[in-house]
């Protein structure tokens, strides 16, 4: 066990050196991701208009789908890997890594499949009003053919680093949405394709990137993989599912906020002054600014996730609590910028999209302002729960990836807005986000105080 450790750096190196090594270009991996959405709303919102940015907040449930499952093989694969490296066990690692790669194809083309037959009642599922459904029904029919591609490449790219290569897979998602940037500007600002022309972007950007984790897929540095490790092992499989589990059901949990969401905004808009349209493209852009700065404590908690994996199964606690409290410094001043900005510039943020009425510019400034007041204190609970993950207690991680959107944030949205209309939509998330805050600090408190006797025994 000694002599595995010092070979390997997770092990011997110094955990600052380490974090940023792979936490930084896990960082820009996550922020390219998210602009793969942020920039397709971009062009569309110039180009179409409102009635395009609705759409593309409508088939944004999708994509989330694809991002829970790509998080369940990826973050498990690569977790169940590095506990395995830390224990010297060479042989599963192996298996680990090759079963998780088979998921990431298999499951992508099946959401894939299931998105072209039911496209239509999905979306309208989602919460489309009838304006807004040819639009998204004209953006899914592409972007559903890059969902194989698009789970690969987010899946991979963690197993892709769990490998020691953080740089290739930020190489990988950045390649990917410089082409799908070009492209979009392209398509639907030069040849005026609308729609159409962003989700071709998109798909031909992750095409690239999923051939480079498919090369690197074929030259795994630290274990050889072999046409054995493809075959799916359900004791392998079942361990990087229970692994990846908190990660998985964090996304799902986003996806239904998301479904739900865009159903009230719907329903109570269509009695305000806001009408049906203007709350759901607002909600949309909001959203997903926002998650390009979540994207980033997301990429410190997954750059902490191999250093607290590997000193875990190594026994170093102390090496595995000086990750995580570095991650939670990062985190709380990344979400410190974002607060201030969503506070004082959230009609700045809205111009970028494209232009919109009095009312859409009112409806978003108070979303911004309200909505998204919570995120002064969002980092703490992806990081803890990637924490929980990392050392290999899935179900721990899993229970706190739901409090804030399943125990919180849902019933809040469906009570409140009875009494505040849809304002009440809004103040439901600042209070889930203080809720979920108070249950992640004391969870990590026991864990703390558990780690501390377990490392008095060794």
């Amino acid at each position: 066990m000694e002599h595995q450790v010092t070979r390997n750096p997770l092990g011997c190196e110094p955990v600052g050196k380490l974090m940023t090594k792979f936490a930084v270009p896990s960082i820009i991996a996550m922020i390219v991701g998210a602009l793969y959405n942020i920039v397709d709303q971009l062009f569309i919102g110039q180009a179409v208009g409102t009635l395009g940015n609705a759409a593309t907040n409508i088939a944004f449930p999708l994509s989330t789908i694809c991002l829970s499952l790509a998080l369940l093989f990826g973050i498990g694969g690569a977790s169940s890997f590095n506990l395995s490296m830390g224990k010297g066990d060479r042989e599963s690692a192996g298996f680990y890594v090759g079963n998780a790669a088979v998921m990431l194809v298999l499951c992508g083309t099946i959401i894939a499949i299931l998105s072209e037959i039911f496209m239509t009642p999905m979306l309208l599922l989602f919460g489309s009003p009838a304006d807004v459904l040819p639009y998204a029904e004209e953006y899914v029919r592409i972007t559903a053919l890059g969902f194989p591609m698009l789970l690969l490449t987010i899946g991979g790219g963690h197993l892709i680093r769990a490998d020691g290569s953080p740089q290739l897979a930020m190489f990988c998602n950045l390649s990917g949405a410089i082409i799908n940037t070009i492209l979009d500007a392209l398509f639907v600002m030069v040849l005026d394709m609308g729609m159409a022309g962003a989700a071709l972007a998109t798909i031909i950007g992750q095409i690239f990137s999923a051939m480079i984790v498919i090369v690197y897929l074929c030259h795994y540095k630290t274990v050889k993989l072999e046409l054995r490790h493809l075959k799916i092992h359900w004791n392998y499989l079942s361990r990087v599912a229970a692994i990846g589990t908190a990660s998985f059901f964090n996304q799902l949990a986003i996806m239904l906020v998301q479904v739900v969401m865009n159903n009230l905004l719907k329903h109570y808009g269509e009695n305000s002054v806001y009408g049906a349209s203007i709350p759901i493209a607002a909600a949309g852009i909001a959203v997903k600014v926002s998650q390009l700065f979540f994207s980033v404590v997301i990429g410190l908690s997954q750059g902490s996730q191999p250093i607290e994996s590997f000193n875990y199964g190594a026994k170093q606690y102390e090496r595995v609590k000086k990750a995580y409290y570095l991650a939670l410094g990062a985190g709380a001043a990344i979400s410190a910028v974002g607060f201030l900005l969503f506070q004082i510039c959230p009609r700045q943020i809205l111009a970028m999209f494209g232009s919109g009425s009095p009312e859409y510019y009112a409806f978003g400034i108070k979303l911004f302002r309200i909505y998204l007041l919570g995120t002064i204190v969002n980092f703490l609970q992806p990081i803890t729960s990637t924490f929980f993950t990392s050392i290999g207690k899935p179900i721990k991680g899993t229970f706190l990836s739901l409090t804030r959107q399943i125990l919180f944030l849902l019933p809040l949205m469906v009570v409140l807005p009875v009494f505040f209309g849809i304002d009440g939509i809004l103040y439901a998330g600042p209070v889930s986000d203080g809720m979920a805050a108070v249950v992640t600090v004391i969870m990590a408190m026991l864990e703390w105080k558990q780690m501390n006797a377990e490392a008095k025994t060794c």
